[in-house]
């Protein structure tokens, strides 16, 4: 089936069409119809929604926001992530194109913590160079099966700890939320991808089911997602290491930083996205009420990228010395330099990989709840288990080499490099030197148990208590098996890329490059990837387990907690402490002599932390009222970071290591608010925030010996001065009265700022911008409904890197959707995501250049059905 001539020609004009439709249809109805029938129009869709969002967060003792599933369903969005980017504070890290990991009020995303209804989700990644974090992959998750999601910005004593930012929990819906005996959800649509010129299919389904007494119901979901991603690139891969750059007339620059390399990406990925949702629900009294959730999340996400390259300090000789012709340096913050340019060669001048990935990512939750109410009590009780694997079944690499002198010029957002003896476009210059093939496991699973008891008082101002306790059992390990093949292999055929090539590739990152960037090259063929190459080098290839990047960490986290609501005159709210225990033991292979004898150890640790926490509210009247909360929070450290392994780039002659003895992350922080309710789905509010944390994690780089290497090994530590993050959010809400207009407006802004690390150097807050704004402006009436969401993020900042500090330069995206419900049951949809097609811009703060990507628009038109 040829999809890419309809989607390239057709899709978006359609969806065009549609949105200008709608448009003029509905101006015309209101001429028509006049007042008095616009008087008599039931307000439903996305100003219902609004404004039970708004109730919610009214009646909410915490400072929280939410979104529910209605309201899911008018975002242009495939996952979680990219609906919870139009709550305040919220912005997304949208590398690959859909949001997968979020940032809260200017904290970095391993500092927010994501649940499936109140409990935790094992997730894992693909991608070799993913850290295995606390976060949850969104990815996983697509908003067709959630129910609502809530943003708790404030804690309780009965929320989980180990969020600094904000917790969110995910709600999946229960059978006899429903009001019908049967029910049917049904979608179907077609989405087109731009840079790919590619169309696929999305389908989601719902069935539940209610018995006649309402005692028992069975909810069944299912949502298949296809999708054909490109992903074009400029890149430059920085380094750790030092050397000694030798110019042409035998001048010498010592412990100059040089670049490992840099090339031009061609990324390009078939996900298919497969995830299904059983609930069972009984109340066999109408006090009881047991429910059983299964959820299964299976994610394909096969990939290739063809990365043509040169290189710099890839061609250093076994002295450290690097031959650059005419070099030029730029000066770095921590008084080195960095060579951003001259001419290399004409040995191994450049350099080109094709790699094909089998990836995947896996969940799995299981879990039980019940409650029961009795006289002036209520028993809640809640056990599970959640298991995520992700990683490579196979990550199979081509390394060719050719002959040439190369001249490069690396600058901010500049990525530029001519051959001068060859032409990217020649195949025939580029010859097979070796190939490898990775095999990565990344798992996690987690046993969960709780059970608490709230009193319902008959006093004055503490009008109930709840008191419980909780057990967390977690393991992640994450393994490597590395094959490697070349001359002298059994089979081996020393290829040119002529061999296997049919020609060459797309002209590649058009809105990205400069003059001097290349944007076209010859590659390789997949199907001759396959039938020649991986039938050749299979043959000979040998497999053997990296143990210094095996680990294993395990977690038992006991907690206890009490809260107490209160309610008396005009105030109301919870205080209340949580006090938890942790005791962690981090395992991996330890190369104690540096020759590659590796053995394995074992580091263990405990600590214990009391959390308290108050939440008060003033209804200074029916529509004005006024929030305040303290809190002391707490955070653990990445899995990655707390491993006691070491592990080798995928790219670069450098290494990262963990350090198992990380203290965790603590925060006292402050909210203070005002509410104002003052129109119907209307709001006008603001919150002033402070968080101070007593550390941050920040890394150091030194030259090891890893199994008898000298590398460059970064390692993490907690900083002797912590940081403050404070910050204001405003948000405006407002329907328009009965004209079918309204606007959603948020923005935050924080001030962060961090104390000195080792050696007297300050370093800006991972993950903070200091400016945030989310808009949206709708029209909905008459069954038809128009959305147009823009989302802003300001610059945000990265780990070390080579001298400086990363930052992404600032990011902002239109959306749009379109609905129209051509009967009470079937409905018409479009949708447009990242309409201007935005770049994603890295540099660090001394001016070197990281990558630019481009991930391209995307358009979807489809058909829903509710029965």
């Amino acid at each position: 089936m040829n999809g890419a001539p309809l989607g390239r020609k057709k899709l978006p004009q359609l969806i065009a069409l549609m949105f200008g439709t709608l448009a003029l249809h509905n101006v015309q109805a209101q001429t028509a119809d006049g007042n008095e029938a616009l008087q008599s129009v039931e307000v439903r869709g996305i100003r219902e929604t609004l404004k039970r969002n708004l109730a919610e967060k009214r009646d909410a003792l915490n400072v929280v926001d939410s979104v529910t599933a209605e309201d899911l369903g008018k975002f242009p969005d495939k996952n979680v992530a990219d609906s919870l980017q139009r709550i305040p504070g919220i912005s997304v890290d949208r590398t690959w194109g859909e949001g997968r990991d979020i940032f809260v009020r200017g904290t970095d995303k391993n500092l927010n913590m994501t649940q499936l209804n109140g409990q935790s989700v094992a997730s894992a990644y693909w991608w070799k160079n993913d850290a295995q974090s606390r976060g949850f992959n969104y990815d996983i998750l697509p908003s067709e099966l959630v129910g609502s999601l809530d943003v708790f910005k404030s804690p309780s004593a009965d929320l989980d700890e180990g969020s600094i930012g904000g917790l969110v929990i995910v709600r999946t819906r229960k059978p006899l939320q429903f009001k019908k005996p049967f029910t049917a959800q049904v979608s179907a649509e077609a989405t087109y991808s731009d840079l790919p010129k590619k169309t696929d299919p999305q389908f989601s389904g719902l069935v539940n089911w209610v018995n006649e007494a309402k005692t028992f119901g069975v909810l069944v979901a299912l949502s298949r997602q296809e999708r054909t991603m490109r992903r074009d690139g400029l890149e430059n891969f920085t380094d750790a290491t030092k050397y000694n750059i030798v110019d042409q007339n035998g001048v010498v620059t010592p412990n100059a930083y040089a670049s490992w390399g840099g090339g031009t990406p061609i990324f390009r990925q078939d996900r298919q996205r497969t995830t299904g949702n059983i609930t069972l629900q009984l109340r066999p009294t109408p006090q009881s009420d047991i429910s059983l959730n299964y959820l299964n999340s299976d994610m394909k996400m096969d990939n290739s990228n063809q990365n043509y390259l040169w290189q710099i300090g890839g061609l250093a000789d076994a002295n450290n010395n690097i031959r650059v012709d005419n070099p030029r340096f730029i000066n770095n913050s921590d008084g080195g330099k960095s060579v951003v340019g001259g001419t290399v060669g004409p040995v191994n001048g450049v350099s080109f990989e094709p790699i094909y990935r089998e990836a995947y990512v896996k969940s799995k939750v299981l879990d039980l709840e019940g409650s029961y109410d009795g006289d002036n009590w209520k028993l809640h009780a809640q056990a599970g288990t959640t298991s995520g694997s992700g990683g490579s079944k196979h990550d199979r690499n081509f390394w060719f080499t050719g002959n040439t002198r190369a001249t490069i010029n690396i600058a901010p957002d500049t990525y530029e490099v001519k051959y001068l003896d060859m032409s990217p476009l020649d195949p025939t210059k580029l010859t097979l030197q070796s190939a490898r093939d990775w095999i990565r496991r990344m798992e996690s699973k987690e046993n969960y148990g709780q059970a608490d008891l709230t009193f319902d008082l008959e006093n004055p101002y503490i009008k109930s208590v709840k008191v419980g306790l909780k057990y967390r059992d977690n393991k992640v390990q994450n393994r490597r098996t590395i094959g490697s093949v070349g001359p002298g292999s059994v089979g081996w055929i020393p290829y040119t890329l002529a061999d296997l090539s049919s020609g060459p590739s797309p002209m590649i990152s058009q809105e990205a490059a400069t003059a001097g960037s290349l944007t076209q090259f010859a590659w390789v063929d997949d199907g001759l990837a396959a039938s020649k190459g991986f039938a050749m080098y299979d043959k000979g290839m040998v497999y053997k387990e990296a143990k210094g990047e095996y680990y294993r960490i395990q977690e038992k986290i006991s907690a206890a907690y009490v809260r107490a609501d209160y309610a008396f005159d005009k105030w109301r709210g919870d205080f209340g402490v949580r006090l938890v225990r942790t005791k962690q033991a981090s395992d991996a292979y330890q190369d104690l002599d540096g020759t590659g004898n590796y053995v394995l150890g074992s580091v263990g640790r405990s600590y214990t932390d009391a959390l308290p926490n108050i939440n008060v509210v003033y209804d200074f009247r029916k529509d004005l009222l006024l929030r305040a909360a303290a809190s002391r929070v707490m955070a653990r450290n990445t899995f990655s970071d707390l491993s006691a392994s070491t592990e080798v780039s995928g790219t670069t002659n450098a290494a990262t290591a963990g350090n198992p003895l990380l203290k965790p992350y603590h925060a006292n922080q402050f909210e203070l608010g005002a509410e104002w309710y003052f129109a119907d789905a209307s709001l006008l509010s603001a919150t002033a925030f402070s968080k101070q944390l007593d550390t941050f994690i920040y890394t150091s780089t030194a030259m090891e010996n890893v199994a008898g290497v000298q590398r460059p090994v970064t390692r993490p530590h907690n900083a002797d001065n912590g940081a403050k993050v404070n910050g204001l959010e405003i948000q405006w809400q407002q329907a328009f009265g009965s004209s079918g207009f309204g606007t959603v407006v948020n923005f935050t802004y924080t001030d962060a700022k961090t104390g000195a690390v080792a050696g007297g150097r300050k370093l800006n807050v991972i993950g903070n911008s200091k400016n945030q704004m989310n808009a949206s402006v709708f029209y909905e009436k008459n069954s038809y409904s128009v959305r147009l969401s823009y989302n802003y993020r300001s610059k945000s900042y990265g780990g070390l890197d080579q001298g400086g500090q990363d930052v992404t330069s600032a990011y902002g995206q239109w959306d749009a959707t379109a609905n129209w419900d051509i009967t009470p049951q079937l409905s018409i949809f479009a949708s447009a995501v990242n309409i201007g097609n935005e770049l994603i811009r890295t540099n660090t703060t001394d001016g070197l250049p990281v990558g630019v990507y481009e991930n391209g628009a995307r358009y979807s038109v489809g058909l829903r059905g509710k029965f």
